[in-house]
């Protein structure tokens, strides 16, 4: 790569859209908040508005990380929480090459994540990678070899669907009690804050109650972080990566309790495989968008 591509992300809150340098430096970057109750269409229109707006004199693929679990064959969105509503089904890879003339490549915003920080973050010149997002939910993506793992539709690397230890009274996003991520993300927080209190508000604010000392909201983030620690060192045993990167706007808050409960239950064979907190915060899925816009051959699809 010589010159600069765009990446874009499409969350359910906010659109983003970067001119990306050679090196994965964010160049020029331009935001809106999604569309999303709008529909697809309207979502679709605002990312082309932002990348047309950057493309300029640029040549070549576009790149884009979207919530959702996408298809690595045709970009289209297999699976797609209500926080995109209408998503599921919407051929994204195909209604934006229309819009900006040129072909676009699509990956979910996770795996994007996890290019971006193997490029220009702290999984750089490392080879075997497992990035685990902690937001208002929890994605995991597996990188091996350079390359994201998708498996057979798409969907590897999805660790917060781990069945997990104190997540039994707490429902998932995918509607089930007792996984991952139903306890170690922002909504995560949130319920289990509510279940101790009757008081609810968002797992952000939890974190920030318990930074401030509120003895609940300690204990809710330290039994997240700790069961979140555990579940890593399970899978870097696992996987046996390189390093094990801990990204998203949760990270900070449990990180902390994470990486001792991580520590304590490493096995002694893995014991020099880091976790490290992500270091592109925001900029990450974007980058990692222009980075697949020039090699497809970062997402590999398993077949069977």
């Amino acid at each position: 790569m010589t010159t600069p591509v765009v990446g874009i992300d499409i969350g359910g809150t906010k659109t983003a859209a970067a001119l990306v340098g050679p090196g994965g430096q964010v160049l020029q970057r331009r935001e809106v908040p999604t569309p999303a109750r709008s529909g697809p269409e309207a979502v679709l229109d605002a990312a082309a508005r932002l990348a047309t707006d950057l493309l300029g004199a640029t040549t070549g693929p576009v790149g884009v990380g979207t919530a959702g679990t996408v298809d690595p064959t045709t970009g289209s969105i297999r699976y797609a929480t209500d926080s995109l509503p209408g998503w599921t089904g919407t051929p994204v890879a195909d209604a934006l090459a229309a819009r900006l003339g040129r072909p676009v490549r699509v990956t979910n915003d996770v795996n994007a994540a996890a290019l971006g920080e193997c490029w220009a973050g702290a999984g750089r010149d490392r080879a075997h990678v497992l990035l685990v997002a902690v937001g208002t939910g929890l994605g995991g993506a597996v990188v091996r070899n350079g390359r994201v793992e998708a498996g057979a539709r798409g969907a590897a690397g999805e660790v917060g669907h781990l069945p997990a230890p104190g997540a039994e009274r707490l429902r998932c996003g995918c509607g089930r009690l007792g996984h991952l991520e139903a306890i170690a993300s922002g909504s995560g927080l949130s319920a289990a804050y509510s279940i101790e209190t009757g008081t609810r508000v968002t797992g952000r604010t939890v974190a920030d109650r318990a930074a401030a000392g509120d003895g609940v909201a300690e204990r809710v983030v330290d039994r997240a972080g700790t069961v979140l620690g555990a579940a890593l060192a399970g899978l870097a045993a696992l996987l046996d990566p390189d390093a094990v990167l801990v990204a998203g706007g949760a990270a900070g808050a449990l990180l902390p309790a994470a990486s001792a409960a991580y520590s304590a239950e490493l096995p002694a064979g893995w014991a020099d495989i880091p976790l490290l907190p992500a270091a592109l915060g925001a900029d990450a899925v974007v980058v990692g968008a222009a980075r697949l816009a020039i090699d497809t051959r970062d997402i590999e699809r398993t077949t069977g």
